[in-house]
C-alpha cells in the first residue's frame, strides 16, 4: 500500500497545483460538520484537537474516532471508505470546492454467472479502490507465486517423464502405414468392439464391468504391431510394447530381479512401468509364442472382471487394480515358435480373449483381404506411391481396370495423362500376379501351421505370404517388365526367404513351385523322392524309433529292391 500511496502522491504533485478531493470525502466532511454544529458539539470537537496540536498522528487518529462515531448515524455506510481522506482534509483545514471531483467509484453488476463468494444471487458490487488494491496484490504476490508453481510443476513433470521414459512409449505410426478398406470395414469394428469392452466407450452404452483381452495371431509381416500402434495414437494413450523374444521362454515371473539377462530385465521393467502408469495405456505383448505359458497365466486376473495383477516396481511387490481405468491388454503372436512347435495360449486366458487371425480371411471379407495386399504395397513402389498421394479412389478404379481390362467410361478424381494411366494399369496387372502368388503361399502356410505333425504327408511349409513379402516384391516391379522378368522377381524373392529356413529349404521351394504351377519334370521327380523319404520318417516316428521301426524300414528297402 505504501508504494501505491507514493505513486498517487507523485501524480498529484507533478500534474496539479492542488490536491483533488473525492466527492464522497467532501460529502462526509460536509455532513459531519453540519451534524456536530447541529448537536452543538463543535467546541468540544475543536478542543479535542487542540490537545494534539504538536502531535499530528494522534490528532489524525482523533479525527478518525470522531468520524467513526458519526458514521452509524449518517445512514451512509459507504462513506466509511472515505474516512481516512476526510480526516486528512479536516486536519489541514484547507478545503476548496473546486478541488472536489465527483466520480462514481462503485457499480452494481447484474446477471453475473458463477459461484464465487463475491457474487450474491447473480449480483456483484464493484468498488474501484478495493478492487484495484486486490488486483495489485494479486499481480505482486499471486501471479509470481503461480509462475513459480507452474515452472516447478513443469520441472517435476519433465523429471518424471525422463525417469519413466514416457517419450519412448509414444505411439509412432510408420509412414508406410496405409489405412486400407480391410482395416476400415473389418478390423476397426472388431478391434473397436474389444477395446470398448476393455477401456469403455463414450455415451449411454458405456460399460462399467471392463474386462477382456485382444489376441492377434498371424505370421510375421501382417502389420499387427503397426495397426495397434496406429489405434493407440488415435486414442491418445501410451503404447507400451513388450518384446516377447527378449523376455524369453524360460521366464515365468514378472519380477525384473528374476530375469536371466539385462534384455529380459529391461522388458520386465517396461511391463511393470505400464502397471505403474495405471491409466491411459495399451499393454502390447508382441511375439508371445516366445513366452512361457506360466508367464502368460499371470495376466488371467487382469483380463477378467477383477482387472488386477501382481507386479514388482522398483523392488516392491504391488497389486495393481485397473477397474474403471483405460487400460487395454493386447497380445500378438505367430502360430509357430522358433523351434517349429505349435504355440498354444493357456486355456483360461484364451477364454477371456477375442482372437483374430490377421493373416487369414475373417468372415465375408474375402475381397477386402485380397485388396489389402495391393493397397498396402503402394508406398513400396515409387510409381504407385505418387498415385496413392493423389487419390485413393483412383487407386481402386485402376485396380478394377487391371482386373477387368475395361478402360473406357472410368472416372478419376485426380488428373492423369493417358500414358500415366497405362503405366499404372500395367503395374497393377503385375502386382495382381504377385498378389495371387502371395495369397497362395499364405494359405499353404496357414494350412501347414494348423496341422499336427502326426498327420503330415509332406514336410512343413514355412514360406510366408505376408504384406511384408508383397511389399518387398512390389518395390522391384516396373511397368516395362515382361512376364519372364516378373516370374524371376517372385522366384528370387522366395529363394532368398528359403535361405533363412536352415533346413527344409529345398522342400519348401519345390512345394512353392507346385503351388504356383512353375515346377519342371525333374523337380516333380525330386518332389516325389522327398515325399517318399518323409513318409518313411513319419512311419519310423510312429514306432518311436524302436527296433521294430528299423526292421520295418529294412523290409521296405527289400520290397523296393524286389519290385525293381
Amino acid at each position: 500500500r505504501g508504494a501505491a500511496a507514493g505513486d498517487s502522491l507523485f501524480r498529484e504533485l507533478s500534474t496539479r497545483q492542488f490536491f483533488i478531493v473525492d466527492g464522497g470525502a467532501a460529502e462526509l466532511r460536509k455532513h459531519f460538520l453540519e451534524f456536530i454544529r447541529g448537536k452543538k458539539a463543535l467546541k468540544n470537537y475543536e478542543e479535542s484537537l487542540k490537545a494534539f496540536v504538536d502531535r499530528p498522528l494522534e490528532r489524525f487518529r482523533m479525527l478518525q474516532h470522531w468520524l467513526r462515531a458519526y458514521l452509524p448515524q449518517s445512514e451512509h455506510p459507504e462513506w466509511e471508505a472515505y474516512l481516512d481522506e476526510t480526516a486528512i482534509w479536516l486536519d489541514i483545514n484547507d478545503f476548496r470546492e473546486k478541488q472536489v471531483q465527483h466520480v462514481k467509484l462503485t457499480e452494481t453488476l447484474d446477471e453475473i454467472q458463477g459461484s464465487h463468494g463475491v457474487i450474491n444471487q447473480g449480483t456483484y458490487s464493484l468498488d474501484y479502490h478495493p478492487f484495484v488494491q486486490r488486483l495489485s496484490q494479486y499481480e505482486a504476490i499471486s501471479v509470481p507465486m503461480f509462475h513459480a508453481f507452474a515452472a516447478r510443476k513443469k520441472e517435476l513433470a519433465e523429471e518424471a517423464t525422463e525417469d519413466m521414459r514416457l517419450d519412448e512409449f509414444k505411439p509412432r505410426v510408420l509412414s508406410s502405414f496405409v489405412r486400407n478398406r480391410l482395416i476400415d470395414t473389418v478390423y476397426f469394428p472388431l478391434i473397436g468392439a474389444n477395446l470398448a469392452k476393455q477401456i469403455g466407450a463414450a455415451g449411454e452404452g458405456k460399460r462399467t464391468d471392463l474386462m477382456g483381452l485382444l489376441l492377434l495371431i498371424s505370421p510375421p509381416g501382417y502389420g499387427k504391431t503397426t495397426l495397434m500402434e496406429y489405434l493407440a495414437s488415435r486414442l491418445g494413450i501410451v503404447f507400451m510394447k513388450i518384446n516377447g523374444p527378449a523376455i524369453g521362454h524360460e521366464v515365468s515371473s514378472v519380477d525384473p530381479a528374476d530375469a536371466p539377462n539385462s534384455s529380459s530385465a529391461e522388458e520386465l521393467e517396461k511391463l511393470n512401468l505400464s502397471f505403474e502408469m495405471g491409466d491411459n495405456v495399451m499393454i502390447y505383448l508382441d511375439d508371445i509364442q516366445h513366452l512361457n505359458p506360466e508367464f502368460l497365466q499371470k495376466f488371467i486376473s487382469l483380463c477378467d472382471a477383477q482387472r488386477r495383477i501382481e507386479g514388482v516396481y522398483k523392488g516392491r511387490t504391488k497389486t495393481y487394480d485397473f477397474r474403471g481405468k483405460k487400460v487395454a491388454v493386447v497380445m500378438a503372436g505367430n502360430p509357430y515358435t522358433e523351434s517349429g512347435d505349435k504355440f498354444q495360449i493357456p486355456d483360461m486366458l484364451a477364454n477371456r480373449a477375442d482372437i483374430y487371425n490377421l493373416g487369414d480371411i475373417i468372415g465375408d471379407s474375402d475381397d477386402a483381404f485380397k485388396l489389402s495386399y495391393l493397397e498396402n504395397c503402394l508406398t513400396a513402389n515409387s510409381v504407385l506411391n505418387k498415385l496413392g498421394g493423389k487419390s485413393h479412389k483412383d487407386v481402386l478404379t485402376l485396380i478394377r481396370v487391371a482386373e477387368t481390362g475395361v478402360i473406357e467410361g472410368q472416372e478419376y478424381e485426380a488428373n492423369h495423362s493417358p500414358e500415366e494411366i497405362s503405366e499404372y494399369v500395367n503395374l497393377f496387372k503385375k502386382l495382381l500376379r504377385i498378389r495371387d502368388v502371395v495369397l497362395t503361399v499364405n494359405q499353404a502356410y496357414i494350412d501347414s501351421a494348423g496341422m499336427q505333425d502326426e498327420y503330415r504327408t509332406e514336410p512343413p511349409f514355412k514360406l510366408q505370404g505376408s504384406y511384408r513379402d508383397m511389399n518387398k516384391m512390389a518395390e522391384k516391379v516396373s511397368p516395362i517388365m515382361n512376364e519372364a522378368e516378373l516370374e524371376t522377381v517372385i522366384r528370387s524373392h522366395y529363394e532368398q526367404e528359403a535361405q533363412t529356413l536352415t533346413s527344409g529349404a529345398e522342400a519348401n521351394l519345390l512345394k512353392l513351385k507346385q503351388l504356383i504351377g512353375t515346377v519342371t519334370k525333374e523337380e516333380k521327380k525330386r518332389w516325389k523322392e522327398i515325399l517318399a523319404v518323409f513318409a518313411k520318417q513319419q512311419r519310423a516316428k510312429g514306432y518311436g524309433g524302436s527296433q521294430v521301426g528299423l526292421v520295418v524300414e529294412q523290409l521296405e528297402k527289400i520290397a523296393e529292391g524286389l519290385s525293381k
